[in-house]
């Protein structure tokens, strides 16, 4: 007597990809890098250079919004208000892509995210350039960052790479302590976690310098040659 056939619709979903075996040279993994050097360089420009607004890291504004509301200085509702509503565009916007995209090699959405990301940063250095990061260029400037992280974050968190998330780094540096040898673990993925931080900062540190010497157009023009250069070099 034959056995039924297994039903489909109970199979277990299949795990994301690529999952913890993606290796730190691998091309994805390479491509997390560069695009986490440029989420520092973009948390330069929208902290410093636009009236204390995360662009990138959402819990921030949240917090920011609790700052402004309770009548600290040098914080503004709006600003961060302005930002959450075009992250969430932006994320909701990744959601349609990966739906359009769905069946089709992963490389194909990847690039279109990529290609993005280059547009909506370039945009926003051409409005610095014309009208400088005040008054109402500088919320346009707000939407098109918040925009574009969006858009990369919803993008990246259906990869499922883990220590990679390229814009938020409290869980990375809370595997990095928790597993490490010293609290008893294995301390998997210590590298990566390390390159993590240090790319973070190494977009951070030149974006803070250009920013504070009045040169946030060109912040913006380097976060847009960054992530083109990583559209470019990007192949698997």
């Amino acid at each position: 007597m034959t056995q039924p056939a297994a039903d489909s619709r109970t199979a277990p979903p299949t795990p994301p990809v690529p999952g913890p075996q993606i290796h730190d040279r691998h091309p994805l993994a390479l491509a997390l890098f560069g695009l986490t050097l440029v989420s520092g360089l973009i948390d330069a420009v929208s902290y410093l250079g636009l009236g204390h607004v995360f662009t990138a890291n959402m819990t921030g504004n949240v917090v920011v919004i609790a700052f402004a509301l309770a009548g600290a200085p040098g914080f503004s509702v709006t600003g961060s208000l302005t930002s959450l509503a075009a992250f969430l565009l932006g994320a909701l916007l990744a959601g349609r892509l990966a739906t359009r995209h769905a069946g089709t090699r992963r490389p194909a959405q990847l690039r279109t995210v990529f290609a993005l990301e280059v547009a909506l940063y370039g945009a926003a250095a051409a409005v610095v350039f014309a009208w400088s990061a005040d008054g109402p260029a500088q919320y346009a400037v707000i939407t098109l960052l918040a925009l574009a992280m969006g858009l990369r974050n919803g993008t990246v968190r259906g990869l499922g790479v883990p220590d990679l998330t390229t814009t938020v780094l409290t869980l990375t540096l809370t595997g990095l302590a928790a597993d490490s040898r010293l609290a008893g673990g294995t301390a998997p993925r210590r590298r990566r976690k390390v390159l993590s931080v240090a790319t973070m900062l190494a977009g951070a540190a030149p974006g803070a310098v250009l920013v504070l010497h009045g040169q946030t157009a060109w912040a913006l023009v380097a976060s847009a040659a960054l992530s083109g250069a990583t559209l470019l070099l990007y192949r698997e």
